[in-house]
């Protein structure tokens, strides 16, 4: 089964993943500045970090006065989080697919969810639970795998449907075979404005200045055609 691929793929990389993820230049200088870009002022509010992994959102949310509630389906990457974060904020390990039934409704101020909704088949159970969760009026603030990228990178040749791919990540150390789901951009969109949400903002972000130094190459490559795609939507009052 994928998920359980997925799972032990993210367990693997944990240690590594948690001590790259400050430097690793797709991860550093090219999601984070682009993703956190979407938050308002974060002081005071309480957010759902969906997906959290190490820790690294849930860190930067908190030194600016954030309460963070983080989940994740990979136990080791919940281990990296609160070794991270030092017994600050709430972690749980989570699947996504699964209803938040340790979240009430309408307690949450910002949904965050970097680069992990690429592992789910379907996203329609969990944007509806972010639905559910959120204060009326509330966000949720998404980065993914941009669906033009996908279509070229894994030589779609069924641009519509939504396909298992897999590939291979080299940058964490050692190999790992990486599972997800490739899907086109009205997949990205509609399971948002069908489930009580608007598109606030999307971005198809250029990596920043630092990323040059650590990686020439790849900075070329994404200021001409992006990687990732962030976006923002708003719950519906």
């Amino acid at each position: 089964m994928s998920k359980e691929k997925i799972l032990s793929a993210y367990n693997a990389l944990s240690k590594n993943y948690n001590a790259l993820i400050e430097i690793k230049p797709h991860n550093a200088f090219y999601d984070l500045p682009n993703t956190m870009s979407l938050l308002p002022e974060v002081k005071g509010k309480k957010i759902l970090d969906a997906g959290c992994g190490p820790g690294r959102y849930a860190e930067i949310l908190m030194g600016n006065g954030a309460d963070v509630i983080g989940v994740d389906l990979s136990p080791n990457m919940i281990k990296e989080a609160k070794k991270r974060n030092k017994e600050k904020g709430q972690f749980y390990v989570h699947d996504l697919c699964k209803p938040f039934k340790m979240i009430e409704n309408g307690s949450i101020d910002i949904v965050l969810s970097a680069l992990v909704l690429h592992s789910i088949p379907d996203w329609t159970d969990t944007i509806r639970e972010f639905q559910r969760v959120l204060k009326p009026g509330g966000i949720v603030i998404v980065s993914m795998e941009h669906p033009f990228f996908d279509y070229k990178y894994f030589k779609s040749e069924k641009y519509f449907d939504v396909e298992h791919v897999t590939c291979t990540w080299k940058g964490f150390g050692l190999p790992v075979e990486m599972h997800s789901y490739r899907r086109p951009l009205g997949s990205c969109i509609s399971p948002f404005t069908e489930n009580g949400f608007y598109i606030d903002k999307l971005i198809e972000p250029k990596p920043i200045p630092e990323f040059e130094h650590h990686d020439p190459k790849h900075w070329k490559q994404l200021n001409e055609f992006p990687s990732f795609m962030c976006l923002r939507a708003k719950r519906k009052l």
